[in-house]
């Protein structure tokens, strides 16, 4: 009987002891881990293989780092895409506080802005002695590369000349073009040589008083408009000598008596031009030059139009000498 009571208490035991252990522990873990494991065990073990895969899927750490850089540059770029191609099919422009896809300091033209219809040389339609267009698919954006004779622009007034690949910008309606007429002096006035006079000349559709520096930002900015539609502009005058109001020579551009920029704005329309020394006796031809702020010639809607410009004959400049006897 006492043995018998002895081998029971030994059988009851037996479990703590084996949990007690450090084989138990194992065989209890490798249990627990079991019934903890199961189906999720095998589900953990799929788990890992998906990582594995998404590992390589990602190129590894190092080049995933060696990447992140293009990513978000491609990031970037997609977004800009697809911005302007919301704003293709919505005719919305890009909420202007959106940073995302900032096109103005991208060096990449959007694709919203391809210009189609230049891709034709517009000989499909043909008049006599028409040539071929030049032809572009990227809205010529790299074209001074095809003249590399010429510097850049760049600003400035390079006198041999020069390749600009600044847009041409806001291009005028037809009902907003600039239009101008000499108030004084009219055909034909007489103006007493070598006597001050003032040029007065009246201008429309032109907000007038805006020029930039020619120095360092000639031709560097497309045309602009203001909200009324009308160009953002300054204008010039220049007056040039000629042999007679018959004469037909052909005049020397680079040679002129007067010329003055009107950068102040016009005032009841019309802007001034002090000739303050006046001119030497003879005829001569006075002219306007209406041009955008940064001094390129008015871009407008329309191949046929008036003149933008005046140009009026002033004859019989004068001088009257008195003589003693």
């Amino acid at each position: 009987m006492k043995f018998s009571v002895a081998l029971s208490s030994l059988i009851l035991l037996l479990p703590l002891l084996a949990e007690a252990s450090p084989l138990g522990s194992s065989l209890q873990a490798r249990r627990g881990g079991r019934d903890r494991g199961g189906k999720g065990g095998d589900n953990n073990a799929k788990g890992g293989a998906d990582n594995a895969k998404g590992g390589n899927q990602n190129g590894g750490g190092d080049a995933a780092t060696s990447t992140t850089d293009a990513a978000a540059a491609s990031s970037t770029t997609a977004a800009a895409a697809a911005a302007s191609s919301s704003v293709a099919a919505t005719g919305q422009a890009q909420d202007p506080t959106d940073n995302t896809a900032d096109a103005q300091t991208s060096l990449t033209l959007d694709p919203s802005q391809v210009m189609k219809g230049i891709q034709q040389d517009g000989q499909a339609v043909q008049e006599a002695g028409q040539v071929a267009s030049l032809t572009s698919t990227n809205n010529f954006i790299n074209f001074c590369l095809t003249q590399p004779n010429l510097p850049l622009t760049n600003g400035q007034q390079v006198i041999d000349g020069s390749c600009n690949p600044v847009p041409m910008g806001v291009i005028l309606a037809q009902k907003n073009m600039p239009s101008a007429k000499f108030v004084f002096p009219t055909n034909g006035a007489n103006v007493d040589a070598n006597k001050p006079f003032t040029v007065q000349l009246a201008v429309a559709n032109m907000e007038t008083g805006n020029f930039v520096n020619a120095q360092s930002n000639y031709f560097g900015a497309p045309q602009q408009i203001n909200s009324a539609g009308q160009l953002v502009a300054h204008s010039h005058i220049v007056i040039e000598s000629i042999p007679s109001l018959t004469s037909t020579a052909v005049t020397d551009p680079t040679k002129f008596a007067f010329f003055k920029g009107l950068n102040a704005a016009a005032v009841n329309g019309v802007l001034t031009a002090d000739v303050t020394n006046g001119l030497p006796a003879g005829t001569y031809r006075i002219a306007s030059i209406n041009t955008a702020a940064n001094h390129q010639p008015a871009l407008v809607a329309v191949a046929q139009h008036g003149t933008l410009d005046d140009m009026t004959y002033v004859s019989g400049l004068f001088q009257i000498s008195l003589s003693l006897f």
